[in-house]
Parts: C-alpha cells; sequence; structure tokens
C-alpha cells in the first residue's frame, strides 16, 4: 500500500488536470472568461497559502529565480487554460506535449547538457507529430504552422512549461516546496489578470469583462480552485516518494483522461490523422520518461 499511494497521487494529479478544460468550457458558457476564470481560480490558493505560512513570502523578498518561475509558470497557465476553451482539446493537449523537444533544447541552453542522439531522437518524433496534427485534412502537404489562436497558444504554454520544470529543478535546493507552489499560482494569477486587462483595454481576442458574481459560477470557481489544490499537494506527495521517470510516465495518464474526457463530451474531434501524430508526440515523451538522457 505504501508504494500504491504515490502512485494513486500522481494519476490523481493526471485526472484534475486531464479534465481541467471541462470547468473552464463551463465558465465560459456563463459569461466568465478563461483569463479571469484563471485569475479566480489560482487567487483563492494564493490567500489560503498566505493565511497558513505567511513567513513563506520572506522567500520573494530578494531577487531569485522564484520570479522567473512566476512569469514562466504564470505563461504556461495562462496559455493552456486559454487554449483549451477556444480550441479542440485534444489538438491542443498534443501540442502542448511538444514539451520533451523544448525541454532538450532549453537543457542545452540553460544548463550546457548537450542532446545525446536518443535526444534528438525524441526530438525528431515530437517535431514530425506535431507537424502531423498541424497539418488540414485533406488539403496537401503544407509548412505546419499553426492555424489558429488556440494552436498558438498550446504551442507557447509547451515551451514555457518545458522552461517551468528546469527552473523547478534549479530552485530545488534553495527554495522551500511551498514557496515554488505559491510563486506557480501567483504567476498564473498575475499574467492571467495582466493579459485580460490589456486585452480588454484594447477591445482584442473577445475578451469580455468579469460579470456580475452570481452563485453558479462561483461554486464552479471555487470547486475547480480546490480541485487544484489537492491535486497540486497530490503532485508534491508522489514527487517525493518516486523516481522522476515513474512519475514522467504516470502523468503522461493526462492526456488519455483529457483525449476520452473531451471526445466523449464533444469538446474535441478525433481524426486518424491527429491519432498518428499524437502517437509520435507521445512516443517522445514516453522515451524522455524512461531514458536518463
Amino acid at each position: 500500500m505504501s508504494n500504491l499511494l504515490p502512485v494513486l497521487a500522481i494519476v490523481f494529479n493526471a485526472l484534475v488536470w486531464g479534465v481541467s478544460w471541462w470547468p473552464f468550457h463551463v465558465l465560459q458558457g456563463m459569461g466568465v472568461h478563461p483569463l479571469w476564470a484563471t485569475v479566480l481560480m489560482y487567487c483563492v490558493p494564493l490567500v489560503g497559502i498566505v493565511l497558513v505560512r505567511p513567513a513563506m513570502l520572506r522567500e520573494f523578498a530578494r531577487p531569485s529565480d522564484l520570479w522567473a518561475l512566476l512569469v514562466v509558470a504564470g505563461l504556461t497557465n495562462t496559455c493552456f487554460n486559454w487554449a483549451i476553451t477556444i480550441g479542440d482539446v485534444i489538438r491542443v493537449v498534443l501540442l502542448f506535449y511538444l514539451m520533451p523537444a523544448w525541454a532538450v533544447l532549453l537543457a542545452w541552453w540553460l544548463l550546457g547538457e548537450r542532446p545525446t542522439t536518443m535526444a534528438i531522437v525524441r526530438i525528431v518524433l515530437a517535431l514530425a507529430g506535431v507537424a502531423l496534427v498541424l497539418q488540414p485534412a485533406g488539403q496537401g502537404w503544407r509548412l505546419p504552422l499553426p492555424s489558429g489562436m488556440a494552436d498558438g497558444l498550446a504551442l507557447v504554454g509547451g515551451f514555457m512549461f518545458a522552461a517551468t520544470n528546469v527552473l523547478l529543478s534549479r530552485s530545488a535546493v534553495r527554495h522551500s516546496p511551498l514557496a515554488r507552489v505559491w510563486a506557480m499560482f501567483a504567476g498564473g494569477a498575475l499574467l492571467g489578470g495582466l493579459v485580460a486587462g490589456g486585452a480588454l483595454l484594447t477591445h482584442r481576442y473577445g475578451v469580455t469583462p468579469l460579470p456580475p458574481l452570481a452563485a453558479q459560477w462561483g461554486l464552479v470557481v471555487l470547486a475547480a480552485s480546490a480541485a487544484f489544490m489537492l491535486s497540486n499537494t497530490a503532485l508534491q506527495y508522489g514527487s517525493a516518494r518516486l523516481t522522476a521517470h515513474a512519475m514522467s510516465l504516470i502523468m503522461l495518464l493526462e492526456v488519455v483522461f483529457a483525449t476520452t474526457s473531451s471526445a466523449w463530451a464533444g469538446a474535441a474531434h478525433l481524426t486518424a490523422q491527429t491519432a498518428l501524430g499524437g502517437m509520435l508526440v507521445m512516443s517522445a515523451a514516453v522515451l524522455a520518461a524512461v531514458s536518463a538522457h
């Protein structure tokens, strides 16, 4: 049982993020834009953590990589939450999971880790998969470029997610887990608010003002916030007891949960071409999880 609990904790984390598209779609239907939903959902744990551990804020008193983590994680969550609301969920998740390729390139650039042969194989697999996902069906081969805002947000979000993981590994020894968690939630709230406010001022991207508080959508926000807090607690518990490779493999279940739930609910359409591209992307992610290089 002691070995099973950490695994179940990571599975729970993957489940929460795999179905996270649903509350954002529900809130969008109630007039709450995904950017405002991100701000509200992440503000709840922010306040809760400060009330429980106010001394944690001292770690932010001086310049450190916590501030970089705040910005990068904030962009990750802002891009991903927006993309899964306005785009095909399966397509967005697969483009987001180009992360193994970004991780190799970022580790080379930031950490000086030259890519091995297997790392290059992973990059080729991931890029080939994304090229298939980005191809318009029945229109012949073309340069694989994002075909809409959701595609672009998913790709940027995946890149920022890879950068988040690099920063987490660099800050693990210098900062407490609670400070790192607070930085990530704070980034989502701050960046989401800044982007939403800027879009409102410029009347772009279809961002609408936050509607008057209503019990119906307020309860959805609180429930989603609680789910995110529980999933993060589960992640901290599981990551302290499992190897990085085991965690990476289990967390790929997020793609399975997102694919099955969104296809069942009609929020995504899985074509043979997208499925083949997804298999290549996931193959790269599996190789990254089982390989030490």
